[in-house]
C-alpha cells in the first residue's frame, strides 16, 4: 500500500506529463526521489528535442546522475506516470534505481498508439531475424578493446 508521500509524488509525476503536453511533449513524466527528497524531475521530449531517446524516465535519470554526480543511483526510487518502456526500462536498470512506481499501464499506452510490444517480441529474436537485422562483422577486431578493458587495473567498474 502506497504511502501518502509516495502517492504525493506519482502525483508530480503525473502532473508533469499532463503539464508537458501543453509544452509540446508527450504525456509522460517522470520523478526520482532519494532520502525522501525529488532529486529531478523528467518529461517525455522526443517530438519536441527530436531526440527518441528523450523519454521522462531517461531525462530524469540524466538529471539526477547530473545533480548528484554519479551515474549509480542506488538508493533512489522512480516514479514514473506510465510503466517504463523496455529502453527506460533498461535504463533505470543500469542506474541501479532500487524502486519503480508507475501510474498508467503499458496497455493504457497501446491504447493510445504508444506501443512498445514489437520491441518486446524483437528482443526474443536472433539478431538476424529482427526486423532491422543485425549482422556481426569485425568481432576478432573489436574484441581488442573488450581485452583492453577485462585487463586495465583502474578501471570504474559500472
Amino acid at each position: 500500500m502506497a504511502t501518502e508521500q509516495q502517492k504525493q509524488w506519482m502525483r508530480e509525476a503525473i502532473a508533469l506529463s499532463s503539464r508537458n503536453i501543453d509544452n509540446n511533449g508527450g504525456p509522460f513524466g517522470a520523478v526520482i526521489v532519494r532520502n525522501g527528497e525529488i532529486v529531478a524531475c523528467g518529461a517525455n521530449r522526443v517530438t519536441a528535442d527530436n531526440d527518441p531517446t528523450a523519454h521522462a524516465e531517461v531525462s530524469a535519470i540524466r538529471a539526477a546522475a547530473k545533480k548528484l554526480g554519479t551515474f549509480d543511483l542506488s538508493g533512489c526510487e522512480i516514479y514514473t506516470s506510465c510503466e517504463p518502456c523496455p529502453m527506460c526500462l533498461s535504463a533505470i536498470y543500469w542506474a541501479h534505481i532500487d524502486r519503480i512506481y508507475y501510474g498508467n499501464t503499458q496497455y493504457d499506452a497501446k491504447a493510445i498508439n504508444f506501443d512498445d510490444s514489437f520491441i518486446y517480441d524483437e528482443l526474443s529474436l536472433k539478431p538476424e531475424q529482427r526486423s532491422i537485422p543485425a549482422e556481426r562483422i569485425l568481432g576478432d577486431e573489436a574484441l581488442i578493446a573488450f581485452d583492453k578493458w577485462r585487463d586495465k587495473e583502474d578501471k570504474t567498474e559500472y
